[in-house]
């Protein structure tokens, strides 16, 4: 049989969002990785397995709420009112691919938002509570932000906010979610002294940590040139191309600003900094050049080493950097389209009209995002309980809340026997018996 050019066409565009898809899903590999080596042995299974309640409870939540709240019919453009569990007829979409493939591709994206704020409450928060969280974020949370930016009803889409595949509509909604999140759980025991100083509880694993990271930027490829929806779209290369520029730019200057700033590179900066290269240039990658995202990158990169400290200084106790990474890159990102994109930027002789919008719909979906997950939060506290008790904590949440640990027999494991976990205040140089507790 043959086929005509619009069938072919469509059959193209379908394998390529179908593919895309699977790029961004893997990310969640990515996601556990980076976030299980960041923090303490002790509680790395803990956090594999809050990233894999995002892929099952908030898969299923996208689909039966979210995906109607994102791209059901609207007349008011603020949420969507048609289309849960899938039905229905979504014509008016105006798609060139089944609705199942974007349907698809859109869910892997709202895993993605909860995910960032699992790796932000790591290491303190219940097990069962966070699910409720993960199906919140992904059925009402990420999309009625969405639907908003990216619906063709939406009140941003209407005032022509740019946002290409979601430095706004995931990454400023996931990290702003997540210091809403560590607000009302507040920090790990040991984190702060009473003076207001930091002590470092280490990362366990950073060979883990930066595998994670690798594998995020390889999905990458599928989360920004995936959004153009058509792999017959000749912009997807340039897509390619920025987002890679920006990754490599945020990357050196994570290195080289920790190199200036603390005598060392970091390397949990390089990893940190190259995923803020890929958070800041997501909303921007189809409208910038190369030039001004290997711009966008290395800004991204300097602040998210400002910003690591700024929230610790304030408390905020992230274990994987989220806040920053996603909250504050991806605002910048947002922010950066109105002055680098190469139609409305102001750099490019248009003015501040797209400047503007693109300011108040970060203030729309950041203030949405903050203020709906502080209240999730915050209600969860206040009925089945957030956290776990200070002994649960020290003991970790690996056999606390699975009862196995991560690395079953291990050298670390056969250290603790026989040693008291009765530590009372933990001090600001703890000696090596603590040592050992913190890292089990």
């Amino acid at each position: 049989m043959e086929l005509d050019v619009q069938t072919l066409a469509m059959g193209i565009d379908t394998v390529w969002v179908l593919l895309c898809a699977a790029l961004v899903f893997f990310m969640e590999a990515g996601f556990a990785f980076l976030e299980a080596g960041f923090i303490r042995a002790k509680n790395s299974l803990n956090i594999v397995m809050k990233v894999f309640m995002d892929c099952t409870v908030g898969m299923l939540g996208y689909w039966a709420v979210g995906f109607a709240v994102m791209y059901g019919l609207d007349k008011a453009g603020i949420i969507g009112t048609s289309g849960f569990f899938l039905e229905g007829d979504f014509s008016y979409l105006g798609l060139n691919i089944p609705v199942y493939a974007y349907w698809l591709f859109q869910a892997v994206f709202a895993v993605a938002v909860a995910s960032i704020v699992s790796g932000a409450v790591a290491e303190r928060m219940k097990f069962a509570p966070y699910i409720i969280y993960s199906f919140v974020a992904c059925a009402i949370i990420y999309p009625m932000a969405g639907h908003w930016i990216w619906s063709a009803d939406g009140w941003l889409a209407q005032l022509g906010m740019k946002d290409f595949a979601g430095s706004a509509a995931v990454h400023a909604v996931g990290g702003w979610s997540a210091l809403a999140a560590v607000m009302v759980l507040g920090p790990r025991r040991g984190k702060y002294n009473i003076d207001g100083s930091v002590n470092v509880l280490p990362a366990h694993n950073m060979h883990l940590a930066a595998l994670g990271a690798f594998i995020l930027w390889v999905g990458w490829f599928g989360f920004n040139p995936g959004s153009a929806l058509s792999g017959l779209d000749s912009n997807i290369a340039r897509i390619a191309v920025t987002t890679n520029l920006a990754a490599a730019a945020g990357g050196t200057m994570g290195t080289l600003f920790t190199m200036f700033k603390y005598g060392k590179p970091d390397p949990s900066m390089t990893i940190n900094g190259t995923l803020a290269g890929l958070v800041a240039i997501t909303a921007g990658t189809a409208f910038v050049s190369p030039f001004s995202a290997v711009v966008i990158g290395s800004i991204a990169g300097i602040l998210v080493v400002l910003a690591v400290p700024f929230f610790d200084k304030i408390k905020a106790d992230d274990p994987v950097g989220a806040i920053a990474v996603h909250g504050v890159c991806g605002s910048f990102g947002v922010l950066a389209v109105g002055i680098f994109a190469q139609e409305g930027g102001l750099l490019y002789g248009d003015g501040l009209h797209l400047l503007s919008v693109q300011v108040l719909g970060l203030l729309a979906v950041s203030l949405w995002a903050f203020g709906l997950t502080y209240a999730t939060f915050y209600i969860i506290k206040k009925t089945v309980g957030i956290r776990v008790t200070a002994d649960e904590e020290m003991e970790g949440l690996d056999i606390v809340e699975h009862g196995i640990p991560a690395y079953s027999g291990s050298t670390i494991s056969k250290g603790m026997e026989g040693l008291s976990t009765d530590l009372g205040a933990y001090p600001a140089t703890p000696d090596m018996k603590e040592e050992l507790i913190y890292n089990r």
